[in-house]
């Protein structure tokens, strides 16, 4: 990238985060991952405990955009036609015409996605992976960009469908924000006294700002020996001992272009060690499985074995 283009690569990523934090005060590095993903042309799943602000993390990076969005609130009866769409029956025409359902969108906030059955789950598969959805025989193209954006609570398990690994897979990273600090929980509380910060937020970012930087993303350049060094860690993955599922080749792919987004948002047009470091575990915990029988520590108990991983794998010089 020439000097000017990348002095306003930084610009815009800088009011893209600035932008998104004035909702989601004191978590820079969750907005950062967020954006990552964003420009890495990914998907990522927010899981945390109920009030710490995904949905507003959610609502943020979509209100930042102008384009279009749709919020979905997952339910335990939601069918996967109201997710797709459906063809209607025009008896005045004497024909059948197709609804488009809420995932004909650039951003589609799917708050609460483990409270859904998997069939319904499902019928985001194809769309995730594929930018495209098939209803009733007929297959669609879904409008780029198409980013989704999901929630969903951990420590509620009545009433809801754990993800199958499949569909954990489609996302390129799962992140947690945590509780704040006191002091910064003191500013949120001063500052939705005058009410909801994220309902005045308005999009600093077209679509076809976002889809020239997505584009430049795919051509930040990885060396062969970063390329390695990325399969050594997947490749462990496979062997280590504590994991009964290790990371698949779309794992190790997407780890690849999330480092690309990564070293894009910091004005780099090549990744770097630490860019995979830095992401191995948002990245990758969600995507193996360990021999724990205790289902609630399955993800801290992988992204322990994630980080034993990186101070095994030798990093290139």
């Amino acid at each position: 990238m020439e000097v000017s283009s990348q002095q306003q690569t930084a610009s815009l990523v800088k009011t893209l985060h600035d932008n998104i934090s004035s909702v989601l005060i004191g978590k820079p590095e969750v907005v950062q991952l967020a954006i990552v993903t964003l420009l890495a042309e990914g998907h990522i799943l927010i899981e945390d405990a109920p009030g710490v602000g995904k949905t507003s993390l959610a609502k943020a990076i979509a209100k930042s955009l102008d384009c279009n969005y749709t919020r979905v609130q997952f339910t335990p009866d939601m069918l996967p036609s109201d997710i797709l769409g459906s063809n209607v029956f025009l008896p005045n025409l004497g024909e059948f015409e197709f609804r488009k359902g809420p995932i004909f969108s650039n951003v589609l906030l799917a708050d609460e996605i483990n409270r859904t059955p998997p069939r319904t789950q499902s019928a985001l598969l194809e769309a995730m992976n594929e930018g495209q959805v098939s209803v009733e025989g007929q297959t669609i193209t879904l409008q780029p960009p198409f980013f989704v954006l999901a929630t969903q609570n951990p420590f509620e398990f009545e009433g809801t469908y754990p993800l199958p690994e499949n569909q954990l897979d489609r996302f390129m990273m799962c992140i947690d924000i945590g509780y704040p600090e006191r002091s910064i929980e003191r500013e949120v509380l001063i500052q939705h006294r005058s009410g909801e910060p994220v309902n005045t937020l308005q999009p600093v970012l077209t679509v076809k700002q976002l889809r020239e930087m997505q584009q430049a993303v795919s051509n930040v350049r990885v060396d062969d020996s970063l390329t390695d060094y990325i399969l050594e860690i997947v490749d462990i993955t496979r062997n280590h001992p504590e994991l009964t599922l290790g990371v698949s080749t779309r794992g190790a792919i997407t780890f690849s272009h999330a480092a690309q987004g990564k070293a894009f948002t910091e004005g780099r047009d090549y990744v770097t060690p630490d860019d995979i470091k830095h992401l191995a575990v948002p990245v990758l915990a969600h995507r193996v499985i360990t021999k724990s029988l205790v289902r609630e520590n399955q993800r801290a108990r992988a992204s322990e074995i994630i980080r034993q991983i990186l101070q095994q794998a030798a990093v290139p010089g």
